[in-house]
């Protein structure tokens, strides 16, 4: 007890500093409406081993939802986030490492090892369907949202998020536009074009190997003027130079190249500028007639999309023992694969008047047709 006129110290218990603010406390919420009522979805980063990965990654739940303006409350990222946090926490202890440690701005735990680890988990858990590629492509996209934005994000995650996932999407049953009897028709429709693209490029390449030099040989032949056509001298130019100057007193061969023409009083008479183009169409196929193969090759690859198609080169085709692989892409889907076309057993030989083309109608006979029809043209470029 103090004595009268001491003041008494009193001895104060220690009292620890505040702990610092962790920038992944709280819990994420983001409310939706629905038919007039309110929902409440949240994420609770403390719910998981790791959580500051799941902090970070549901900020980014937040920014995507509200950005663009998803009415569901981002149902399809939050459950990304869930999902992989759960299965972060249960795989990283597999490989000797804590959950804790797992972050998108650091190299503690890999984080493309553990992505890849969960598309192989969930492709055994949903082996047909299209969820595995759905949830791994939602995940890169808030990963390469937070690296966009300036947030902090390792090299190796980072070239991560620009590459196609693992497993593409398992493809589904296609949609059929026409009926069979329409699919019958654009069938025999473009085989028939085909004949007679081969048939008009056959009959013009005859003729060339009889033509010469016109300078020397003349110009009133054809064979004369597909050589100076393939030789880069045909222009309207010098057949007016060379030919006379009205259709009717030209050779009747040369006469005959011309377009069928009607005196309607609108149309011009075919004249040197035709005759240009049908000599070229004798040595070159042009658009409709490659049109004709992408009808067909579409009809004989049920999942393959026009663009894919017309960005088919020389060098993504690879013939085989049993057919051709094509390495088609698909820019806007992300998506680059290589299908194998088996050859298909040869039908029965059409018999008919005209000039029946040379190859077979499946996807490897079609391809093999398609390079010798544009085999000139790839000569001239």
């Amino acid at each position: 007890m103090a004595r009268r006129g001491e003041r008494k110290v009193r001895v104060r218990a220690h009292v620890p500093p505040p702990r610092a603010a962790l920038d992944y406390a709280g819990v994420r919420v983001v409310t939706s409406e629905r038919r007039g009522r309110m929902k409440h979805h949240s994420i609770n980063p403390a719910d998981y081993r790791c959580s500051v990965l799941a902090a970070q990654l549901a900020d980014e739940w937040v920014k995507i939802t509200r950005a663009l303006g998803i009415g569901d409350g981002g149902a399809n990222y939050g459950s990304v986030v869930r999902k992989f946090t759960a299965f972060t926490d249960e795989y990283a202890p597999t490989l000797g490492l804590d959950p804790a440690d797992a972050r998108v701005d650091g190299d503690e735990i890999d984080l493309v090892e553990v992505i890849y680890a969960w598309e192989e988990a969930l492709r055994r858990e949903f082996p047909h369907f299209k969820h595995p590629y759905t949830l791994v492509k939602a995940l890169l996209a808030l990963i390469e949202q937070r690296a966009l934005a300036g947030g902090r994000v390792g090299e190796k995650l980072k070239a991560r998020t620009q590459a196609p996932t693992a497993f593409r999407a398992p493809r589904g049953k296609p949609l059929d536009e026409f009926t069979n009897a329409e699919r019958i028709a654009l069938r025999d429709a473009a085989r028939g074009q085909v004949r007679a693209t081969e048939a008009r490029l056959a009959h013009g390449s005859g003729l060339l190997a009889t033509g010469q030099d016109p300078r020397e040989g003349g110009w009133r032949n054809v064979p004369n003027l597909l050589w100076a056509a393939r030789a880069g001298l045909i222009t309207s130019k010098v057949l007016k130079r060379e030919l006379p100057s009205e259709p009717k007193w030209w050779p009747p061969e040369i006469r005959d190249l011309l377009p069928a023409w009607t005196d309607d009083g609108r149309s011009r008479r075919p004249g040197v500028r035709a005759l240009v183009r049908a000599l070229g169409r004798m040595l070159f196929a042009d658009e409709m007639d490659l049109h004709a193969f992408r009808v067909l090759l579409l009809l004989g690859m049920s999942d393959t999309t026009p663009e894919e198609l017309h960005d088919l080169k020389v060098g993504d085709i690879e013939f085989t023992d049993g057919g051709v692989r094509l390495v088609q892409k698909k820019m806007r889907a992300g998506r680059i694969r290589a299908d194998m076309h088996p050859e298909q057993p040869a039908p029965p030989v059409e018999a008919g008047p005209y000039f029946a083309g040379a190859g077979a109608w499946d996807v490897p006979g079609l391809v093999r047709r398609l390079l010798a029809v544009t085999n000139p043209n790839r000569g001239c470029s």
